[in-house]
């Protein structure tokens, strides 16, 4: 365990930081597997936006890489494109 205030006061902020990343996470995979679960065109062009939103916004937070959020989005709009 450590002994320094400031060693236990970053425990506290990681595991905090690490809670708050796993919950964005969790919520683009869950918000990408809605959109490749959906048969109806116009719900998936409906739903796009907030999706591909949503993937920009982790980018710029660095939760997830620009190239990862790149080609997600990419993958959705050609799912989109091919319905």
């Amino acid at each position: 365990m450590a002994n320094h205030k400031s060693s236990l006061k970053r425990i506290r902020q990681t595991k905090t930081r690490r809670l708050h990343n796993r919950y964005y996470a969790k919520t683009a995979r869950t918000a990408v597997r809605r959109v490749r679960k959906m048969t109806d065109k116009a719900e998936v062009v409906a739903a796009l936006p907030k999706v591909t939103s949503l993937l920009q916004r982790l980018a710029d937070k660095k939760l997830i890489s620009k190239n990862k959020a790149g080609n997600l989005v990419s993958k959705l709009t050609r799912y989109a494109n091919s319905l």
